[in-house]
C-alpha cells in the first residue's frame, strides 16, 4: 500500500494556476462552473483520495453520472477539472458516444482481434498509452469522459461493467487497461423533455407564472432523472456509479457570471492571437444584459451564449480587424443600438472615461486589510467599487455616485451599519443594501434587516460569494 501511495501522488507544485490543495481545487472548480455548488462538493472528495494515496484499488477513483437540462455544464465541469488538474482542457479522453450507436461501432473502442483483417492496422480508443497520455507532470490523475452514454449501443454499457467495477479493460489483441489512476465521468441528457415540461409546462397554473422556482424544481428534477436511468441501465451497471449527479437550472446571477466568463475569455483570445496589436474591448453592463436576454433560457441553459457572443462580438470585431479599423492598444466600446435590437461596436475616444463593466458597488468597512483585499478580488472581475472605511466617506460617495449596490460591515466605528443601510435605503430609493457581519446582530437590528429584506453574508466568505449575492439581488431579487 505504502508504494502505491507514492506512485499515486496527485497534485504537484508548477508555475501557472496552483491547485495544490483540495480547498483551492475547490476554490478553482467554482470559478469555473458557475451555479452548481453541490457537483464540485462530490468530485473534490474523490480528488482528496487520490492525493492521499487512499483510492480504491482495484477500480476507478471515481465513477460519476452527470445529468440534468441542456447547458448547465455537465461536460464543462469535466474541461474545468483538467483545467485546474493539468493546466488545459485537452486532457481528457473523451469518447462521443454518438458515434457508437451500432453494435459493431463499439469494437472500436478495444480494437478488432487477431485473425480479422486490418487487426494491425486498428488501433483501439480506449488504450493504455491514450489513457496515459492525458495525465501530466502536474497530476497523474487521467480524466475519461464518455459523452451523452444514452446514445451509445448497449453492448457498450455491458463494456464498460469490468471497467467500473474491476478497473480493468481486455482489449482485442489481449492486452488490458488499467483504470485504476482515473476517473470516469459519464453524461447524458436522459429525462431531458421531462425536464423541459417541468421548467416551462404546456398548460396548467405553471405555464401561466412561467413555470417552477428554481428552488422548487429541483428535486423534481432529481427524481426524473433518476427514473429515466433507471429505466436505461440495467441494476448492475448503476450500482457500480458512485454518484448520479443532477445539474440545476441555472439562475440568473449563474448567466450574469459565466457571460463575464465569455467576455473575458475573448479579450483573452484576442491578446493571445493579436499579441502587439491587440485591442481592448469595453462591454457595460447593459450590453451584457443585453446578451444574457439573447444567449440564455430556462430550457436551454447558457448553450446558446457562447454563440451569440461570437455572432454580436466576435464576427464584428474581426470585421473591424480585418479592414484595418482597429489600432492596436486601442478601445472598442460595445453599446446597445438605440432600437434595442443589435449591438453597435466602435472605438472610444482617449478622452473617454472605461465603461463600468457592472454595476457600481459600494463596500464598507473598518477593515482596511480586508477592504483591500475584497476589492482586489472584486476588482479582477471587472466590477465598479467605491471604497469607505467610515460612515461620513460612504453617505458622501454614495450621494455623489449613486451606486446600484452596497455591502456593509455590521461593526462601524461611528455608527451601525444598519444604521448607514436604513439612511441609503431612504436617501437612494431602490438601491440594493446587504450587511456582512463575523457577530450575532442584535434582536433590533435582526428586526430591520427583516423589515427591509436586507440580507446578511456571514464572514469569513469568499469573494465570489458576495460577488453571487449581489448578482442575485441586481438579476431580479428584492429591492431594500
Amino acid at each position: 500500500m505504502l508504494d502505491r501511495a507514492k506512485n499515486t501522488t496527485g497534485l504537484r507544485p508548477r508555475a501557472k494556476q496552483s491547485a495544490d490543495t483540495a480547498g483551492d481545487l475547490a476554490s478553482v472548480l467554482s470559478s469555473k462552473v458557475v451555479g452548481q455548488p453541490d457537483v464540485i462538493g462530490h468530485i473534490v472528495p474523490y480528488i482528496e483520495m487520490f492525493q492521499a494515496g487512499l483510492a480504491p484499488e482495484n477500480r476507478p477513483v471515481g465513477v460519476f453520472l452527470l445529468l440534468g437540462p441542456t447547458g448547465t455544464g455537465k461536460t464543462r465541469t469535466v474541461e474545468a477539472l483538467a483545467e485546474a488538474l493539468h493546466g488545459s482542457h485537452k486532457n481528457i479522453l473523451k469518447i462521443d458516444c454518438g458515434e457508437f450507436q451500432m453494435e459493431h461501432e463499439v469494437a472500436k473502442l478495444i480494437g478488432a482481434p487477431p485473425g480479422y483483417l486490418g487487426h494491425r492496422e486498428t488501433q483501439p480508443m480506449l488504450s493504455q498509452q491514450k489513457l496515459t497520455s492525458v495525465a501530466s507532470e502536474h497530476c497523474g490523475l487521467s480524466l475519461v469522459l464518455f459523452d451523452e452514454i444514452e446514445k451509445a449501443a448497449s453492448s457498450l454499457s455491458r463494456l464498460l461493467l469490468g471497467v467500473l467495477d474491476r478497473g480493468i479493460l481486455r482489449l482485442g489483441d489481449n492486452s488490458s487497461v488499467n483504470f485504476e489512476k482515473s476517473i470516469i465521468f459519464l453524461t447524458s441528457n436522459l429525462g431531458a423533455k421531462e425536464m423541459m415540461r417541468e421548467l416551462r409546462p404546456d398548460f396548467g397554473f405553471q405555464s401561466a407564472t412561467g413555470g417552477a422556482a428554481v428552488a422548487d424544481v429541483s428535486g423534481k428534477l432529481q427524481s426524473i432523472a433518476l427514473a429515466s436511468v433507471k429505466r436505461k441501465f440495467s441494476p448492475e451497471f448503476v450500482n457500480r456509479i458512485d454518484h448520479v449527479v443532477t445539474y440545476k437550472p441555472l439562475s440568473p446571477e449563474a448567466f450574469s457570471a459565466i457571460t463575464d466568463h465569455e467576455i473575458a475569455n475573448l479579450q483573452n483570445h484576442i491578446n493571445n492571437r493579436l499579441g502587439a496589436k491587440a485591442f481592448q474591448i469595453e462591454v457595460p453592463y447593459a450590453t451584457r444584459q443585453w446578451l444574457i436576454q439573447r444567449g440564455t433560457s430556462p430550457e436551454y441553459g447558457a448553450r446558446e451564449l457562447k454563440r451569440t457572443v461570437h455572432r454580436h462580438l466576435t464576427q464584428p470585431l474581426a470585421s473591424m480587424v480585418a479592414r484595418s479599423k482597429v489600432a492596436s492598444g486601442s478601445r472598442v466600446r460595445v453599446e446597445v443600438s438605440a432600437s434595442g435590437d443589435e449591438l453597435s461596436l466602435r472605438l472610444a475616444g482617449a478622452a473617454e472615461v472605461p465603461a463600468p463593466t457592472q454595476p457600481t458597488v459600494l463596500l464598507v468597512d473598518d477593515n482596511r486589510d480586508f477592504l483591500k483585499f475584497l476589492e482586489r478580488q472584486m476588482a479582477e472581475s471587472g466590477w465598479d467599487l467605491l471604497v469607505a472605511e467610515s460612515v461620513p466617506e460612504a453617505r458622501k460617495l454614495a450621494a455623489k455616485r449613486r451606486p446600484a449596490a452596497a455591502l456593509i460591515d455590521y461593526t462601524l466605528p461611528d455608527a451601525s451599519g444598519v444604521e448607514l443601510a436604513q439612511h441609503l435605503h431612504k436617501s437612494i430609493p431602490g438601491m440594493h443594501l446587504m450587511l456582512m457581519t463575523s457577530s450575532v446582530l442584535r434582536e433590533d437590528d435582526e428586526a430591520v434587516c427583516q423589515e427591509h429584506g436586507f440580507p446578511i453574508l456571514r464572514k469569513p466568505f469568499l469573494a465570489a460569494d458576495a460577488m453571487a449575492l449581489i448578482r442575485k439581488r441586481l438579476a431580479g431579487g428584492k429591492r431594500s
